[in-house]
């Protein structure tokens, strides 16, 4: 018993001894960097140029096949989106296999094939690798280009593209292209409805002549397979591809404005501001400067520690994250620092962003700031190092950007040794607070006169044109509201006619998670019905009968206050325009704004309950294009609205063929029938 309590005792002290003589005031000091010891891909190139790397990795009986064509960017000018269907064509069909054919030989061998414009990726078990080197090369070489589904692909596109139209975010991106790159620059161009239509199958079939070519690619080849049978397997099935001479292109290096300015794109629904700081670099692959940019922007905002996202999140709550990038490109590289914030803070916000990019050109990082971030890169490059596929793209990029042999191999080494220097050099370099963009996508009625302080307010339409608000709110010296109502009527199919329509039917539908749903409204001046169902069920609807008001969610009524009954009473007239005099509505003619790239008369119109809308009539064809109101929500005020576009004639009536109503998020409807003075019976607003 003793000798054990002196035993206990021994250890205890010789414990308590070691933990005094730790120093525990200081950090430890780094330990070197690890070695790494990346495998190094077998090698081989064919006659015809292809450059095959093969990566052995036994653990799994699967085998991946990834190539990818080394090719200049290319400008597609008013057909922007035919190279990105040039590469999912190839998945549409072969001389060989239909669609469903292809899609079936594929799911039966469980493989899985994608293709896009620089390239493809195929991957099944290794016991089917010959029967998936079959499909890989029918879609390579024998694809069909079918034209009836390159008009579904363009159905589907333009659906995105109707869908993303009014999101803060993709207009941000579009017209942060546009800035950042210009618009003779293929990384500037984006998507258009007009684009789009452009497209034909002759675009499709020259790119995939001229770019899906041997000389240009690189196949990366990983998993349950061993050099020796990779080597057989890719000569006997690729030796046959022809190369070919590749078009090549160079384009103007953009540079950052001379002087910062705020591009302002009105966005009238926003209740938060879409604010992006941006302007391009000179950061090529492989640069020395490569690893420093990426130490000195996990600081500044690549990371919940960093500098932007303690500022602007978790000391002034003015987002829920604020992040920066800056990308290196063999052509041109971008930094971009970005946030969603609130209305009324959007100033406050960029003010914050320039502080920081100005304090991070100015003045030196920390040490501790520095170490965490090499800390972090340190360990998402490691884990990345668990991945077969890892192995055999640094083996492609070496060979792609000439990099030096063992850049992967000493990246953790030349981590470690980024100096505080270095990181300072480099944001005096990379960091240009005096010569940015300053992107600001939000209401610009409540923001606009609070950015001045940052430079020149410039307003950018949708696509990234500048315009100037002025020449938009410019009126006609002799136009009135009762002119532009005039023409409005005429546009309808003429005022006696519209003025002999009692009541109205329409059904608009939108598609949502493959069901259907439907906006059915009825209307006769004095009485109003709209429900939105799905199928048989009924999931809102509104009704107004004389004085009476009724909102119901499920069959649930939903109390309304007196003003929200008001403003839906006014909804009961078919043509309102024809009864504001009787209705003691008061209208005021404010301008002229864009809606869908096109001109527009403003009438504001405010309703006997206080109630402002707005109205936007096209300049040329006349019709309402657009109404908005200002209602207030769980995140404050924020901007309602419906578009109307493509009319069509119903009974010698323009009527909208599309109605998109939002609500915090775009509705997308089409219409389904309209019809005027229908029957209307006691059941009717029931």
């Amino acid at each position: 018993m003793i000798k054990k309590i002196y035993i206990s005792f021994v250890f205890a002290l010789a414990a308590s001894v070691a933990f005094a003589q730790v120093d525990r005031t200081t950090a430890p000091e780094p330990s070197p960097a690890k070695e790494i010891n990346i495998g190094e891909p077998t090698t081989f190139t064919l006659k015809n140029g292809l450059k095959v790397f093969v990566v052995e990795n036994h653990k799994l009986p699967r085998v991946a096949f990834s190539l990818t064509f080394d090719r200049d960017p290319v400008l597609e000018g008013d057909k922007a989106g035919y190279v990105s269907m040039a590469g999912q064509m190839l998945m549409k069909g072969t001389e060989n296999r239909t669609k469903a054919e292809l899609d079936e030989d594929i799911d039966f061998i469980g493989a899985n094939i994608n293709t896009f414009s620089t390239g493809m990726y195929a991957t099944s078990l290794t016991k089917h690798q010959d029967k998936l080197m079959e499909l890989m090369k029918d879609v390579l070489f024998n694809p069909a280009f079918p034209e009836d589904e390159l008009d579904k692909l363009k159905k589907q596109t333009l659906s995105g593209i109707a869908a993303s139209k009014d999101d803060p975010n993709a207009i941000a991106s579009n017209v942060r292209g546009k800035l950042v790159y210009g618009d003779h620059h293929p990384y500037g161009e984006f998507e258009t409805e007009e684009s789009v239509e452009n497209i034909t199958l002759e675009e499709i079939k020259s790119y995939y002549k001229n770019y899906f070519r041997p000389n240009i690619g690189y196949l990366a080849i990983v998993g349950d397979i061993t050099p020796k049978e990779a080597k057989k397997l890719i000569k006997k099935n690729f030796s046959d591809w022809e190369k070919a001479e590749i078009p090549s292109a160079e384009y103007e290096m953009p540079t950052p404005p001379e002087e910062t300015f705020v591009a302002l794109v009105n966005r009238e629904a926003s209740v938060q501001s879409v604010v992006n700081v941006t302007y391009p670099v000179s950061l090529p692959i492989g640069s020395e400067d490569v690893i420093i940019a990426r130490v000195l922007n996990q600081i500044l905002g690549g990371g919940f520690s960093s500098r932007l996202m303690q500022n602007l999140r978790e000391d002034k709550a003015f987002t829920y994250g604020a992040r920066s990038s800056l990308s290196a490109d063999e052509l041109v590289g971008s930094f971009t620092a970005s946030a969603s914030v609130r209305n009324e803070v959007t100033d406050s916000a960029v003010h914050e962003f320039m502080a920081e990019l100005s304090k991070i050109n100015e003045e030196s990082v920390t040490q501790d700031e520095l170490d965490a971030a090499k800390a972090s890169i340190s360990g998402s490059f490691a884990r990345s190092l668990e991945s077969p596929q890892t192995v055999a793209s640094f083996a492609i990029n070496t060979a792609r950007y000439n990099l030096p042999k063992d850049y992967y191999a000493n990246y953790l080494k030349n981590l470690e040794a980024v100096t505080l220097e270095d990181v300072k050099a480099a944001a005096q370099k990379y960091i240009l607070p005096n010569n940015a963009n300053i992107l600001v996508v939000g209401k610009g009625e409540d923001i606009a006169d609070k950015l001045d302080q940052f430079g020149e307010v410039k307003y950018f339409d949708r696509k990234g044109n500048e315009y100037d608000p002025k020449d938009k709110s410019a009126l006609p010296a002799d136009l009135t509201v009762d002119k532009v109502f005039e023409k409005y009527f005429e546009a309808l199919g003429g005022k006696d006619k519209i003025e002999a329509i009692n009541s109205m039917k329409t059904v608009y539908s939108m598609s949502m998670q493959g069901q259907t749903l439907n906006f059915t409204e009825i209307k006769d001046n004095d009485n109003y019905k709209q429900e939105v169902g799905m199928g048989p069920m009924v999931m809102s609807k509104v009704l107004v009968k004389g004085d009476e008001v009724k909102v119901l969610q499920q069959g649930q009524e939903v109390p309304l206050p007196d003003e929200a009954k008001n403003n839906i009473k006014s909804n009961t007239k078919i043509f309102p325009e024809l009864h504001y005099a009787e209705m003691g509505v008061s209208t005021e003619l404010k301008g002229i704004e864009t809606v869908n790239d096109k001109d527009a008369y403003v009438v504001e119109v405010t309703l006997p309950s206080g109630q402002v809308t707005k109205s936007y009539f096209d300049t040329e064809s006349g019709l309402k294009v657009k109404t908005s109101a200002t209602q207030k929500g769980p995140q404050g005020e924020m901007t309602v609205y419906e578009e109307y576009s493509e009319f069509e004639a119903v009974d010698g009536i323009m009527v909208p063929k599309k109605n998109v109503k939002f609500q915090g998020r775009p509705l997308n409807t089409e219409l389904q029938s309209a019809e005027f003075n229908i029957e209307i019976t006691e059941e009717t607003f029931n």
